[in-house]
């Protein structure tokens, strides 16, 4: 199964940073956030991308086709030639394809642009801006055991998000905005999509968080797989800062590849 991410905002709640570079671009510990969350995936043996970029799209390119230079120890040999010589190869096995699609289109839009590339029955699909120990494989389970269209990671943050309603056997009965009086039970994302979501999806100014969503729900078609452990989207300077504190005491708890 292919991993789509969502990376073409502008991240405007985070422009000291989004102003020079896509917030999926913006570093925690020399990293991009969407490096630390591609290596979550590819943990779990998920390997090949797929990355909706819009804003400054050209940034998320060149950084992948300059991965080595990022990554790795370089010799500048100007004596032969201005030779090119990477040393100690840090290589990851992912496969990315990157598609431009669009500047201002809207997230169920870019999940509409993105379907010739998905070739499988399910692929995974998150957002470009929040990590997570999420177990992937344990969500797969959960997602083939159940059968409907999309399972999306529920955790428990009373933040701006999309709020759910879920019984007591893991359906998403409703799907809406947050209000003051909601104690909040939250789209992570982290999802799993089957293709017939792209029935879901009309065209650029679709946004999946409405919508669809609310009628994936109707239609008992949404399914949350509930997480109770780390989850944290990365809006604000504040919340870059925890990320970095995190990740520089060595204790980052979504950095389960070295574990």
């Amino acid at each position: 199964m292919k991993a789509v991410i969502l990376a073409g905002g502008y991240g405007t709640r985070i422009s000291e940073e989004s102003q020079y570079k896509p917030k999926p671009m913006v570093e925690i510990g020399e990293q991009p956030i969407l490096w630390h969350i591609m290596k979550l995936y590819s943990h779990y043996g998920v390997n090949d991308f797929v990355i909706c970029a819009g804003y400054k799209q050209h940034v998320i390119k060149e950084w992948f086709a300059n991965y080595f230079l990022h990554t790795s120890d370089i010799t500048f040999d100007f004596t032969q030639d201005n030779k090119i010589i990477v040393n100690d190869k840090h290589s990851e096995k992912w496969r990315v394809t990157v598609v431009d699609t669009g500047l201002r289109t809207m997230t169920g839009g870019r999940i509409k642009r993105i379907e010739r590339y998905i070739d499988t029955d399910d692929f995974y699909l998150t957002y470009g801006d929040a990590v997570s120990n999420v177990d992937i494989a344990k969500l797969t389970d959960f997602h083939r055991a159940h059968g409907k269209c999309v399972t999306l990671t529920a955790v428990s943050l009373a933040q701006q998000k999309g709020i759910l309603d879920i019984d007591g056997g893991n359906t998403v009965t409703s799907f809406r905005e947050k209000s003051d009086d909601d104690g909040a039970i939250i789209n992570g994302g982290y999802m799993i999509c089957n293709k017939r979501i792209f029935d879901y999806l009309e065209n650029d100014g679709t946004i999946f968080e409405q919508e669809p969503m609310r009628r994936l729900a109707a239609e008992g078609e949404l399914k949350g797989y509930v997480h109770d452990g780390f989850w944290q989207c990365m809006d604000t300077q504040r919340e870059k800062a925890l990320l970095e504190r995190l990740w520089e005491s060595g204790e980052a708890p979504w950095k389960v590849w070295d574990k």
